[in-house]
């Protein structure tokens, strides 16, 4: 065996100590790790126990941080609005009332909606203008004022001028009476028409 530890044989990947028996180049008995080899072993062991723990660690940080992510990011579920009932059998939307007794006309109003009419009518009895005078119009046939020269179409429409005819034409004249020579587009708002008429029925006495 050479003097010098330096030069003492490796066996199994750690050199022989003094005590071993030197045969050529192998240790044959007492084959024991010097001191310092054998703290190298254990603090390498420890080392690689401590690298695994923290690695399993590692993973372990990595799954929870991705569980978290994914929890995080994930899309909460909306239900969908649900869909206004239908009443059964009704097909079609609710439409507004337009029957002239669902109305009541107040002539104070209706003193303002004339006033789109003053360009072509007065209240004055016998006093036409463009279109005829509506002095005491409720309850009278159609084309019928003395001294006005109406349309073929109104003077033979045999229409009675009641409340509720009066309310449908002034609607729309031209669709009530085809041919008229009146040519006001007409009053769209029912309450509106209400009011008028109301306001024609004291012939303006407000």
């Amino acid at each position: 065996m050479p003097a010098d530890p330096a030069k003492w044989p490796y066996c199994g990947g750690v050199r022989c100590s003094y005590k071993a028996v030197w045969h050529g180049s192998s240790c044959v008995e007492e084959n024991k790790m010097t001191e310092g080899s054998y703290a190298r072993i254990l603090g390498c062991v420890a080392a690689l126990a401590l690298v695994a723990g923290c690695g399993q660690s590692g993973s372990a940080d990595k799954a929870a941080d991705t569980t978290t992510t994914v929890t995080a990011e994930a899309p909460v579920a909306v239900a969908p609005a649900a869909d206004a009932p239908v009443a059964a059998g009704n097909t079609t939307p609710a439409v507004a009332s337009e029957n002239f007794a669902d109305f009541t006309g107040v002539a104070a109003d209706g003193k303002t909606v004339f006033l789109q009419c003053m360009a072509c009518h007065s209240l004055k009895e016998g006093e036409n203008k463009v279109g005829p005078s509506l002095y005491s119009k409720i309850g009278k046939t159609a084309g019928q004022v003395p001294g006005f020269n109406y349309s073929d179409a109104n003077k033979n429409s045999g229409i009675v001028w009641t409340e509720a005819e009066l309310f449908t034409y002034l609607k729309n004249p031209r669709a009530a009476i085809p041919g008229t020579k009146m040519v006001f587009a007409g009053i769209p708002d029912p309450q509106k028409r209400a009011d008028l008429i109301a306001y024609l029925k004291v012939n303006g006495a407000v």
